[in-house]
């Protein structure tokens, strides 16, 4: 069975195509206008083992607010298609990543009701000239168009860009395992026979 989806958005604020393949490679071909997300976005593929491809145009005249946003509902949307009915799937996915001196966890469930606890604190408000606050914007547009329950917990970092990063790897990360085809589940993983 093939896992693919993708999706075109466009409104006034953002024209955005977004393609994803959950059993892919790792490859990534990424140009959101804004280079640190792309380098983020980079990390989800290549943890998470899918291939990505995104084309964005928004009004980063403006600021880079609507394009962030808007790409984490063209990804929600499409793992929502990709994942079709959840049958035989892990479901959960979970995963602890460190760089140097940062430390995150992310625990994913696709659960199909969308909730985000997130408790990320950075020493910071930017990184280069990124307001690192659209990061949660990014993951509450992922977990309510893929329909997810996601929790990120940054436990420790005094480096904004490590602490940012250790999350995306272990978005992907999670993603990955969550996905994952369990050979032992023939059904939809839940009592209710329904997710």
């Amino acid at each position: 069975m093939t896992r693919i989806a993708s999706i075109e958005r466009n409104t006034k604020e953002t024209q955005i195509s977004l393609s994803i393949n959950l059993d892919g490679t790792g490859a990534s071909e990424l140009n959101s206008g804004i280079p640190f997300l792309d380098h983020m976005l980079e990390q989800i593929a290549r943890h998470g083992l899918i291939d990505l491809t995104i084309n964005a145009k928004g009004d980063l005249d403006i600021d880079a607010h609507h394009t962030v946003e808007d790409i984490g509902i063209c990804l929600g949307e499409t793992l929502r298609e990709a994942i079709g009915d959840k049958k035989g799937i892990v479901r959960y996915g979970h995963a602890y990543v460190p760089l140097d001196e940062a430390l995150s966890r992310v625990v994913l469930d696709f659960s199909g009701r969308p909730d985000l606890e997130y408790h990320v604190d950075f020493p910071k408000e930017m990184v280069g000239n990124f307001d690192v606050d659209l990061f949660k914007e990014f993951f509450q547009a992922v977990a309510n168009h893929a329909r997810i329950s996601l929790h990120i917990d940054s436990l420790r970092g005094r480096n904004n860009h490590h602490i940012i990063e250790t999350v995306f790897k272990a978005f992907g990360r999670a993603l990955r395992m969550a996905v994952e085809n369990d050979p032992r589940q023939s059904g939809i993983p839940s009592t209710k026979g329904a997710l």
